[in-house]
């Protein structure tokens, strides 16, 4: 084991001295936490706590996911209900969404950990999260939640390698955020767009492409796939127009530049090389 997992796994041993909570969305991230949480239990005998938070925003079959990898761990696995359009106001989808959002998401789960007794909350930022746009980290912050994962320093290689040592099935498994990352910042977001980019997404992982993004701009949709997945999706082209077409999308467009997390936030990255 190299120093970064060493001391990961010393952290988590002292985390789980006491009973804990860890905010689990079934990503490879938060599943590695939980894991080595729960490991760590077993030694001192006392409780870990999953917490999923069920939301319109995540893409669809993620909490049935969770919740099974979770009481498979061994944790206590409860579900938050969330209405993050209502309540966390970011039906704008504003620049600072991931913070507003961020921010209401914890503030319920500290909750959640006080009435059960529980004093730390852990979550799963990574050392790559703090060199991209990633607003909700100060909500993360200003609420003393912790994050091991980027305090050990663990990429998300180190994370996807130590989760596969574990055995977890996760440890492979492509990113899922939030479905508000497919739509321009400001532009107005209602259940029914999320659900529309979420079934298209399907559809296409069905098809068989790993790394899927569809990022909407109206009745225009821009489609990320990895690089050499492209070849194929030309020859697939009529079968998906005309699933895209049925969804309601009038312009089918692919990025010649591939699949690439976070692309979105160009435009901030854009703005900040601006003010410089």
């Amino acid at each position: 084991m190299n120093s970064k997992q060493e001391h990961l796994c010393q952290m988590m041993e002292q985390y789980a001295a006491d009973d804990v909570m860890v905010a689990f969305s079934g990503g490879v991230d938060s599943a590695l936490l939980l894991k080595l949480a729960c490991e760590a239990a077993k030694k001192t005998g006392k409780r870990v706590h999953a917490v999923t938070v069920h939301t319109m925003l995540h893409p669809a079959g993620e909490l049935e996911a969770a919740e099974e990898e979770a009481k498979a761990m061994g944790a206590i696995h409860h579900v938050i209900q969330m209405d993050e359009l209502r309540d966390a106001g970011i039906s704008e989808n504003p620049p600072d969404r991931c913070y507003r959002c961020k921010r209401h998401l914890f503030l319920e789960i500290r909750k959640l950990a006080q009435e059960n007794g529980i004093s730390v909350v852990i979550e799963g930022t990574n050392e790559d999260d703090l060199h991209v746009y990633r607003p909700g980290i100060r909500a993360v912050r200003e609420l003393q939640i912790k994050s091991p994962l980027a305090e050990a320093e663990m990429t998300k290689e180190d994370v996807r390698a130590l989760a596969g040592k574990y055995g977890l099935k996760v440890s492979s498994k492509p990113s899922m955020p939030c479905l508000a990352t497919r739509f321009p910042y400001g532009a107005r977001l209602s259940y029914e767009k999320l659900k529309q980019v979420d079934q298209g997404e399907i559809f296409l992982r069905n098809l068989g492409y790993r790394n899927v993004r569809i990022r909407v701009y109206g009745d225009l949709i821009r489609i990320e796939i990895d690089s050499d997945e492209m070849r194929r999706f030309v020859d697939q082209k009529e079968e998906i127009i005309s699933y895209l077409k049925e969804l309601g999308y009038l312009y089918i467009t692919v990025d010649l530049e591939g699949f690439r997390s976070g692309s979105m936030d160009l435009q901030i990255d854009q703005q900040k090389e601006g003010r410089k």
